[in-house]
């Protein structure tokens, strides 16, 4: 297998861009604010994840999509686009700065009345939905939000997605710290590191979850079918 150096990877996304996804303008416009915002533009998903994401809900002809950590609602703009028009992101985020920008995005896409915004702590906002009776009504949860709790939102969200349905972990490799052992007291990295090996165990035969494929696109993305 050949390795791809620095410049082999630059050229990867160049030509991803030109051929490896349809980024639509309202889509473009809205990652380029968030790019300008210099420092925290690093925790928005890259073009070709978002329509990775987009991808897996069309594919299980999803009419509900449960979103932990939205951000500026990038990837949230994807998905939303990807769901038919009686579709439905439930959209969790403690941020009103940076989700007033997804906001603006979501209205001038058109998007806006799919998607339900809870600025509220996501823990809070699952157990509440839990609470009203919504366990698996969803077809497919995101989890891209504080790591540390990562564990609670996959326990959580095991009993809010439908079976058959789908759930997506991001930041799984978290640059590279969850295999290198020389780290052991981040405690984000440590979460990650218990998240990875609960979900492996949980795929076994007799397991929670039905199977499990952790992929190499940006900074590690895992999905697991729950049975």
């Amino acid at each position: 297998m050949a390795i791809l150096t620095d410049q082999d990877s630059v050229q990867r996304d160049a030509y991803l861009a030109q051929r490896g996804y349809h980024e639509t303008p309202d889509l473009a416009a809205l990652r380029e604010e968030t790019l300008r915002l210099g420092g925290p533009a690093r925790m928005q998903v890259s073009p070709d994840e978002g329509q990775f994401l987009a991808f897996l809900l069309r594919v299980l002809g999803a009419k509900r999509y449960l979103e932990v950590g939205t951000f500026t609602g990038y990837s949230t703009l994807w998905c939303a686009s990807a769901l038919p028009p009686a579709g439905e992101v439930l959209a969790c985020d403690v941020s009103k700065e940076w989700t007033d920008i997804a906001v603006k995005h979501w209205k001038q896409a058109g998007v806006a009345s799919k998607i339900d915004l809870r600025l509220a702590p996501a823990e809070e906002t699952l157990q509440a939905l839990l609470a009203q009776g919504q366990a698996g009504s969803f077809d497919m949860m995101f989890i891209d939000a504080d790591k540390e709790n990562y564990l609670t939102y996959y326990q959580l969200g095991l009993q809010l997605v439908r079976s058959g349905g789908v759930l997506a972990f991001d930041n799984v490799f978290w640059g590279g710290d969850v295999w290198n052992n020389a780290i052991t007291n981040d405690p984000e990295t440590t979460a990650l590191r218990e998240l990875n090996q609960t979900l492996h165990q949980d795929a076994l035969p007799g397991g929670l979850i039905e199977c499990l494929s952790m992929l190499t696109i940006r900074d590690g993305l895992t999905l697991v079918k729950k049975k």
